[in-house]
Order: C-alpha cells, then structure tokens, then sequence
C-alpha cells in the first residue's frame, strides 16, 4: 500500500503562490504516475495536472495552464504543486493520486488518494 500526505496548503490573496507538495511512504513513487485534483464545495472533484512518472512528461486543466507546474522528486518520493497567480475560483481541497498504469485526468485510473489539504484564495 501507498500512503500519500499533501501538504503547502492555506490561506492566501489572490495573485500570490502557494506550493503544495505530496510525499508518500509504503511505497516508492518512482513507477507510478501521479495527478493532482481538486474538489470546492458542492462541486465534483476535477482534474488540475498530472506527471509522467519520470517526470518527463506534464498535462494541465486549460483553466491552470500557465499558472500550475507540477513537478516531482523521486528520490525524496515528492510530487509537489506550484500554484502561482491564484484566483479565488482556485479555492478547493487539493489531492494528490497515484496511478500505476496507465494515467490522464479520470479519477478512476488513480490507484492511491491522499487526504487533501485545503487551499483558500480571498479575493
């Protein structure tokens, strides 16, 4: 089993950056792809990015392109989420998700969720 414990998130104004990392333990992160998603209130969760699992490769939701970089250490098993530029419509529960076949922005192809972090962006 993979645990996965986000971290980074807050409260912070618009315009400013937060980065959110992911570390897991039980197992290594070096063979899985991994993806960031969120969920605001009332709202279903949604994809924001994910990482090839060489890093290598990166995709983004069209609305955090530019904005979002995700990158990743496999040596220290961190995947982290740098989030510049927020808006308010950016507040939600961030998770990070670990897929071990193949991966893009469904849910269902993620094999191991962390619990979340919050991250607030007043206006």
């Amino acid at each position: 089993q993979m645990q996965l414990v986000e971290s980074g998130g807050g409260l912070v104004q618009a315009g400013t950056s937060l980065r959110l990392s992911c570390t897991a333990s039980g197992r290594t992160v070096s063979g899985y792809a991994m993806g960031w998603f969120r969920q605001a209130p009332a709202k279903e969760r949604e994809f924001v990015g994910g990482i090839s699992w060489n890093g290598r490769d990166t995709w983004y939701k069209d609305s955090v392109k530019g904005r979002f970089t995700i990158s990743r250490d496999n040596a220290k098993n961190t995947v982290y989420l740098q989030m510049d530029s927020l808006k308010p419509e950016d507040t939600a529960v961030y998770y990070c998700s670990a897929a071990s076949g193949s991966y893009g922005s469904d849910p269902s192809l993620y094999d191991y969720w962390g619990q979340g972090t919050q991250v607030t962006v007043s206006s």
